[in-house]
């Protein structure tokens, strides 16, 4: 089956990206995961215009599957529903990204002591493994794959937390951050700060060291919030 390409209204002279044609089991919750991952990598960017037509078309599903997963993603805040003008990715504000992160590295923080009270053994060796395969893909330039396990660590810590209400929250607020937390790692410094960090709490957790844990991860979050706000001030980013 062959992706067509559509057209981003939302920035001129940029194409928007083919996207492939979807099974229908399970559908909602197929479009709805489809389209989060799309916005959270920003292969749709904050701010892109959703067109539902060609969206349809690429996608092989009709409006109202669409049109109910645009909601459930609103309702995470991930887009943007205007009157007469459609969806599109929500752009957060300086102010907004700020105070999010601020928040999650709270969490994080929260999550990273009441892990080290309730974490198994298992889990820990589970993380260390993640941690392994994240250092492995930072050795071969794998943004993406590095990406990926590093988030797995943190959902790893705060499930291994057991409050759920602090890993849904964590888990909906962390999705509007989770491009902006892959973009700071660009910078190969940055990139390899964010590491040498991830080093060392992985030692607290083996020592189940929560304050020092939780502290690592809260200023982890801090620097990230920073690093991003450095991102947005950039001239391509305004």
């Amino acid at each position: 089956m062959q992706d067509s390409a559509i057209e981003m209204e939302a920035i001129p002279g940029t194409a928007m990206p083919s996207v492939p044609k979807l099974a229908r089991q399970h559908l909602h919750d197929t479009v709805v995961g489809h389209l989060r991952k799309l916005i959270v990598e920003s292969v749709f960017p904050p701010g892109a215009k959703l067109n539902e037509r060609e969206l349809c078309e690429t996608m092989g599903i009709s409006r109202t599957p669409l049109r109910e997963a645009l909601k459930a993603l609103a309702a995470e805040g991930l887009v943007d529903i205007a009157p007469n003008r459609g969806a599109s990715v929500y752009k957060m504000s300086r102010e907004e990204v700020w105070e999010a992160f601020e928040f999650v590295s709270g969490l994080e923080a929260m999550a990273g002591e009441l892990a080290c009270q309730r974490i198994t053994p298992a889990e820990v060796d589970g993380i260390k493994t993640l941690h392994a395969a994240m250092l492995a893909c930072k050795a071969q330039g794998d943004l993406p794959g590095y990406y990926s396990n590093n988030q797995a660590i943190h959902n790893q810590i705060t499930m291994a937390a057991r409050n759920t209400v602090l890993l849904q929250t964590y888990m909906s607020m962390n999705r509007r951050l989770q491009a902006l937390r892959q973009r700071t790692n660009v910078v190969p410094t940055k990139w390899d700060q964010a590491v040498d960090e991830h080093s060392q709490m992985i030692e607290a957790l083996d020592a189940r060291d929560g304050k020092r844990l939780g502290k690592l991860l809260a200023d982890h979050l801090l620097d990230k919030r920073d690093s991003a706000m450095q991102l947005l001030s950039a001239p391509t980013a305004k």
